[in-house]
């Protein structure tokens, strides 16, 4: 049979044979995604990496609400929706043996990545979509190896690089003198003028507006090629890891989740603690000697932690906690993309209210809730008469090559 034929041969899974702890997980990713995404969406992308440069004082209400998001959700969703891509993978490609599911495998990332540029050239500098699709390419070249060897190289490799970011944010605080005052100094043009003349930009128009994301988005693709393709394939890799392991099945142990759970549990104690000692701090100050920022190099301790709560929840008879999360996962697509249809007519294009820069993190907060909200109503809504999300469908016709059904059957 040939790869053609064989594409033709196959479908998507059906709903009934979905594995409910993966859809449930990536529900809970795409909704804590938006609550840090909210600030590159609302502000220019100099003030979402380094808040000192935001037109809005961290003081009062406004740090704790950026304490919240850098605490429980800052790096812990995005680095769960990367396992679980890296889960699908497997799941859609199978075994590198398998020459039809392959091939259709590589048309499902050559599609992604077109619409990751169709969505960060014309919607949103910050589409993770481009980054997900060629990293794809290298981590489906090693989806026969054991379960194991993946965890293993998936996991040290995360945790050494987690490594050296800590050291790195310690001696940006506590290194010697010189080299805090270049590790401090910021990007070259990173400072409160070009926030300014970047928010006036986006509040001109659309032309403006698309030049500023035109720029963002080159340099976040910048970032992507020389940094943060060295800690996404590691994170698929795990994350197919323990799929195939029977860990994001539920098929561990009770214990061996809620270790997992308790490891994640104290990183967060530990990690909220040190963050609000620098939220109380005199603006400027780092009582916490950089350990703060160092302990933020480690979300996949908190992440795993998450995860198995979610696995354990789902699989061990108390499901109904995390049926909310399911459908909003199932159609992950549509919401992820949805989210900056309805976050950029928000704040910059042209039929919106166009409130770029004029938000603060409190209020920020507020829209994030909302969003949840419709996104938590609308996917069972959706789904009870649909198999999936109406952009999942277009994804999936794309890749089989063909109108796959839509409707519910029967």
């Amino acid at each position: 049979m040939s790869d053609a034929a064989g594409i033709q041969a196959l479908s998507p899974v059906a709903p009934r044979l979905r594995i409910a702890s993966l859809d449930a997980m990536r529900g809970l990713a795409i909704l804590g995604i938006l609550a840090v995404n909210a600030s590159a969406f609302s502000l220019p992308f100099m003030a979402y990496g380094e808040p000192a440069l935001s037109p809005f004082a961290l003081v009062g209400a406004n740090a704790v609400a950026r304490w919240a998001v850098e605490v429980f959700f800052e790096q812990k969703f995005l680095t769960l929706f990367a396992l679980l891509f890296g889960a699908s993978l497997y799941l859609v490609g199978g075994e590198r043996s398998d020459a039809a599911r392959g091939r259709l495998l590589r048309r499902r990332l050559f599609w992604l990545a077109v619409i990751g540029l169709i969505h960060g050239l014309a919607l949103w500098y910050g589409d993770v979509l481009l980054l997900y699709a060629w990293s794809g390419l290298f981590v489906m070249l090693m989806r026969s190896m054991s379960a194991r060897r993946l965890i293993a190289i998936g996991l040290g490799a995360t945790l050494v690089m987690g490594g050296l970011h800590a050291v790195m944010a310690w001696l940006a605080v506590s290194g010697p003198e010189a080299l805090v005052n270049e590790m401090q100094g910021g990007a070259p043009g990173f400072d409160i003028a070009a926030v300014q003349a970047s928010i006036a930009a986006y509040r001109s128009g659309w032309g403006a507006a698309m030049g500023q994301n035109l720029s963002a988005w080159l340099f976040v693709q910048g970032m992507s090629v020389t940094v943060f393709v060295f800690s996404t394939i590691p994170l698929m890799m795990l994350g197919m890891g323990l799929f195939k392991s029977g860990f994001f099945g539920g098929q561990a142990s009770t214990r061996t989740y809620l270790a997992v759970a308790a490891v994640g549990a104290a990183v967060l104690a530990l990690l909220g603690g040190l963050k609000w000692i620098e939220v109380m701090a005199p603006a400027g100050g780092h009582p916490t000697g950089g350990l703060a920022d160092a302990a933020m190099a480690f979300p996949i301790l908190i992440t795993l932690g998450y995860a198995s709560l979610i696995i354990l929840l789902t699989t061990r008879g108390l499901d109904w906690a995390t049926a909310a999360l399911r459908p909003v996962g199932r159609m992950a697509f549509t919401n992820y993309l949805t989210q900056t249809l309805i976050m950029t007519t928000l704040f910059y294009m042209p039929w919106g209210p166009r409130l770029f820069g004029q938000v603060d993190y409190v209020g920020q907060w507020g829209v994030v809730v909302v969003v949840w909200a419709l996104q938590l109503i609308w996917s069972p809504l959706w789904l009870a008469r649909f198999s999936m999300g109406p952009l999942e469908w277009v994804w999936r016709c794309l890749t089989y090559g063909r109108r796959v059904p839509i409707l519910k059957q029967g």
